[in-house]
Formats: C-alpha cells, sequence, structure tokens
C-alpha cells in the first residue's frame, strides 16, 4: 500500500465535496418539497390521482438511479423535439441531468416515507384538531404533518445517507464530486485500491455526519427543543426503571 499516494489522495479528493453535497442538499431539498403535496395525495386523496402518485413512486423506486439518469442525460440528447426546445439548454448540461435525476429519484422515495408517516397519525388527533373549528389546510399544517414527520424523521435519514452515497452516481455523466476526482486521479496514477479508500473513507465521514445531524434533530422534536426536557431525554435511557424529576424553569 501506498502511502505517499493515500496523501496525496486525502489532498486532492476533498476538492469535490463541494459538489457533492451541492448536488446532495439541492435534491434533497427539491425532493422533500416535492413529496410533501404527493405523500398528501397518496395518503388521502381520490383513488385516481393516489394511484398515479403510486405509478410514480412504484415505477421510480423500482429502477436503478444510474439508469434513469442516463435516460435522461443520454437518451433525451436523442429526441430531436428536445434538443430543439428551450428544455435543451438545461438537459445538455450534466449538473442540471443529474439534479433532476436525484430530485426525482428522492421525491419518490420520501413520498412514500411521508405517506406511512400521514397514515400512522391517530385520527383522533385530526378529530380533536376539526372540533376546534380548524379548516383541513391548517389541520394539515399545524397538526398532522407535524406528528408525521417525527414519526417518518428516522426513514428519512436513510434516504439522505443514501442520497449521499447515490451522487457518486454524477461521474458517470462527466461531473468531477469525490467520485469523478477518483476516478480522474486513478487514470493517472493506475492505483484504485489506495485512492478509493480515501474515497470511501470521505463517504463514510459524510454520512457519519448526517446520520448525527438526524439523531439530533430526532432527539430535539421529540423534546420540543426544551432544556429540562433535553436533560431528561439524556438521562432517560441510563435510567429506565426510575422516574425522573426535574425542578422547572421559572
Amino acid at each position: 500500500m501506498n502511502l505517499g499516494l493515500m496523501f496525496d489522495a486525502l489532498v486532492v479528493l476533498p476538492s469535490g465535496v463541494g459538489l457533492t453535497l451541492t448536488l446532495t442538499v439541492l435534491s434533497l431539498a427539491a425532493g422533500f418539497l416535492l413529496s410533501v403535496p404527493l405523500a398528501f395525495i397518496r395518503a388521502f386523496g381520490r383513488p385516481g390521482l393516489s394511484l398515479a402518485v403510486l405509478a410514480y413512486t412504484y415505477v421510480i423506486r423500482g429502477t436503478p438511479m444510474l439508469v434513469q439518469l442516463f435516460l435522461l442525460y443520454y437518451g433525451l440528447a436523442q429526441i430531436e423535439a428536445v434538443r430543439a426546445s428551450i428544455f435543451w439548454v438545461i438537459l445538455r448540461d450534466p449538473f442540471w441531468c443529474a439534479l433532476l435525476t436525484f430530485s426525482l429519484n428522492s421525491a419518490a422515495h420520501t413520498t412514500e416515507i411521508l405517506c406511512r408517516g400521514l397514515q400512522s397519525v391517530p385520527k383522533g388527533v385530526t378529530e380533536a384538531a376539526t372540533s376546534l373549528g380548524l379548516k383541513r389546510f391548517q389541520i394539515a399544517r399545524l397538526v398532522t404533518f407535524p406528528i408525521a414527520f417525527r414519526i417518518s424523521l428516522p426513514a428519512y435519514g436513510n434516504e439522505v445517507v443514501g442520497m449521499i452515497k447515490g451522487s457518486s452516481l454524477a461521474s458517470t455523466v462527466t461531473l468531477l464530486e469525490i467520485t469523478g476526482m477518483a476516478r480522474q486521479m486513478v487514470s493517472t496514477t493506475f492505483a484504485p485500491y489506495e485512492i478509493f479508500i480515501v474515497a470511501g473513507a470521505i463517504y463514510l465521514s459524510l454520512t457519519s455526519i448526517a446520520v448525527k445531524a438526524i439523531q439530533l434533530l430526532e432527539r430535539w422534536l421529540s423534546t420540543d427543543g426544551h432544556p429540562v426536557r433535553r436533560r431528561r431525554a439524556r438521562l432517560r435511557p441510563a435510567l429506565p426503571d426510575h422516574e425522573i424529576t426535574t425542578t422547572p424553569l421559572p
């Protein structure tokens, strides 16, 4: 094992972290915004609309993201109408093709995750909100979705980790994120072993940070961010058989 080459890779590969994080964050954000209305339609919409959303998520979740990326980047270029349209300015750019593919993929997975969370909200909660005079949109925004998001957060954390790792597919359409930089180094050094070990370590670091952030967010949401409740949440696993009491803050 060439430690000097690994050190060189450790210096070079982090330059691709910015593009990896950009693709990941933008894809997750776009996918989440798209998935929220789709999840409500999937869970509570009319049968026809719900079935249409199910067909979308079924196809996207059931096919490899690499195939979707190739179809979008290479396949659409074969259609004359696409090349002549105003969308060709975007679709010919590998960054936007990768971002669109990742966003649609994330939206499909997140839709099903949120749908399960929405269906898990107790009916008594929504009935109580209705009895208070809240309208359907207010109930969805203030009651149903916050509870569903808390329920869905652990599963959504898996989607975040999966998207970080899935962003490596962008290297197949010439983008120089972490994996793209690694492949470029391998083409000049012919030493894939050392370089991809470093690349794997960088991905592991990013996913570990993401997992920790999701855990902290989950704990914060479960305690409503209150300092006393946060202390109780930290102590409760260590003392499962004892009731913890604290003096309320003034």
